[in-house]
């Protein structure tokens, strides 16, 4: 049951996506994660209200022990991440199969130009779904990460979010 605290996500979100958030959510509670944890990205948007983009899954930032926990609560796959192109993590699952795949983190960076750089949340704010409480960082905090990761669709982002933070 969600906490009467959260409040729920501001739009109808689009049925595989509402889904799959129910699940993450679920697998949160049973997976007995220990430490603060975020719903990231797309899918962090939309949760915020930014219902103009398609969501192809549900990034996870985590400590590396609760992304081992919430990947066996979700039968997901730990993958050894190759450290190359402009993401890398210590530690990253994904699950397979499913209409919406859930991506798992820890440690996660983000090169920007010839250094990598930690991406981290302070903010931490819950929205209740169905399954149970999500977190998702601030509105600010995910404009400065989607600038921060600077590609098109990214920077694209970052101004729709601050639109939405304009109304």
């Amino acid at each position: 049951m969600a906490s009467p605290h959260s409040p729920s996500p501001p739009l109808p979100l689009p049925e595989d996506l509402a889904a799959a958030l129910d699940e993450l959510a679920r697998a949160a509670a049973d997976a007995d994660l220990r430490h603060p944890w975020w719903v990231f990205g797309g899918a962090a948007m939309a949760l915020i209200g930014l219902s103009d983009w398609r969501v192809p899954d549900i990034d996870v930032l985590a400590s590396p022990g609760d992304v081992r926990r919430l990947a066996g609560a979700l039968d997901a796959r730990i993958v050894t991440d190759p450290g190359e192109g402009q993401f890398r993590s210590r530690v990253y699952a994904r699950t397979e199969g499913r209409a919406v795949p859930i991506e798992m983190m820890a440690g996660l960076e983000v090169r920007t130009g010839p250094d990598w750089r930690p991406v981290e949340f302070v903010s931490r704010l819950p929205v209740a779904v169905e399954g149970g409480p999500l977190y998702i960082p601030s509105l600010a905090e995910q404009i400065a990460t989607a600038r921060l990761f600077g590609r098109p669709k990214d920077l694209a982002r970052a101004d729709a979010l601050e639109r939405l933070s304009l109304v």
